[in-house]
């Protein structure tokens, strides 16, 4: 008898086998390299940063290059430099601390030949944008979850575009990015936002024309929350001609941002367009008063020989740059660097 219970025990403890139909088989389990999977846009090697300052060099740079290039180096360059600075669209302020620093190592006789010159302008524009950054510190979007990133600045400069580069790069460096179209008074600007969340797989929130951009901006942090996105774009209105109403528009999102995210906006970029030179300043310093900036995009330096508007920027503002727009391709927003910055801007050739 204890043979049969034996044998029956070890029945009782036997897998049951699914029927030879529900059995997967190798076949059945598609390998994972045949998985069909998220197309992604193919990286595109952006310009190289010397050469989307060329423009920049062939302006107020070019012009010191052939002041002190053929003459000897002595206090009756002085004025002829003091010209070129000034007239240079980086800012009096600015213009006047370079040309400062030029004077003093001249009137102590330190500066014997043009390498000595450029070495003392190198030094200071590197300084100008050092403090900036260095009271910043480095931007780290891993900080907060959802990051919000606030973008302001007048209609033309970028902003969109800028917006579009932003979600590609992170999405690139796997965060989960979604946008908020808070620009409802454009038609445009809602549709070129989503092409770009198209092209960067990243979902775009948006509402009615003419709606209320607040209203968007807190439903699109709302469901980053929800749906655990790393960052969260925020696209805004540009009208600087109504700047009253847009001041108080953009405080409005604000107040109503913090409602969805207390902490929120983690980051406030405003977005200014090179090429305005010396308006630049002046439009940063309008927003400045209303805002509470933490860095600035600076867009199409390639196109403009006023690049040296960041120096103005930064010694006025005193908020970092963050990212520069060297050209079209998403490559060519790059992170700043202000000693890559430098080097480039005053190597010769």
């Amino acid at each position: 008898m204890s043979g049969p219970a034996g044998s029956s025990s070890k029945k009782r403890l036997a897998p049951i086998a699914p029927p030879e139909e529900q059995r997967p088989t190798l076949e059945a389990v598609p390998p994972v390299a045949e998985k069909p999977a998220v197309a992604k846009p193919p990286v595109e090697k952006g310009k190289d940063l010397k050469e989307g300052l060329e423009k920049t060099r062939g302006g107020f740079v070019a012009r010191i290059g052939a002041l002190i290039g053929k003459k000897q180096i002595d206090a009756a360059l002085v004025g002829e430099l003091e010209e070129i600075l000034f007239t240079a669209d980086i800012g009096a302020k600015t213009a006047h601390k370079l040309f400062e620093s030029v004077k003093g190592s001249l009137s102590r006789n330190e500066l014997k030949d043009a390498d000595a010159v450029w070495s003392v302008i190198r030094k200071e524009s590197e300084a100008i944008l050092e403090r900036a950054q260095e009271k910043a510190g480095p931007l780290d979007i891993g900080r907060a979850r959802p990051f919000v990133v606030l973008t302001i600045g007048v209609n033309g400069v970028g902003k969109t575009t800028t917006i579009g580069k932003l979600a590609a790069k992170f999405s690139a460096e796997g965060k989960k990015v979604i946008l908020a179209a808070g620009d409802t008074f454009r038609a445009a600007a809602t549709e070129q936002l989503e092409i770009w969340g198209q092209r960067t797989g990243t979902p775009v929130v948006r509402g009615k024309e003419n709606s209320d951009p607040s209203a968007v901006i807190f439903d699109a942090v709302k469901r980053a929350q929800a749906e655990s996105y790393d960052v969260v774009i925020c696209d805004t209105a540009g009208r600087l001609h109504t700047k009253d109403n847009l001041m108080a528009e953009l405080e409005k999102i604000r107040r109503v941002m913090k409602k969805a995210l207390p902490e929120a906006p983690h980051e406030t970029f405003l977005v200014l367009d090179s090429t305005n030179g010396q308006n630049a300043i002046a439009q940063a310093a309008t927003f400045k008063q209303a805002m509470d900036i933490t860095g600035i995009v600076l867009t199409k330096l390639d196109g403009t020989a006023k690049g040296g508007v960041i120096l103005g920027i930064s010694d006025e503002l005193q908020v970092p740059v963050r990212f520069i727009g060297i050209g079209e391709k998403v490559a060519d927003l790059r992170p700043f660097d202000a000693h890559e910055f430098v080097s480039a801007l005053y190597e010769a050739g």
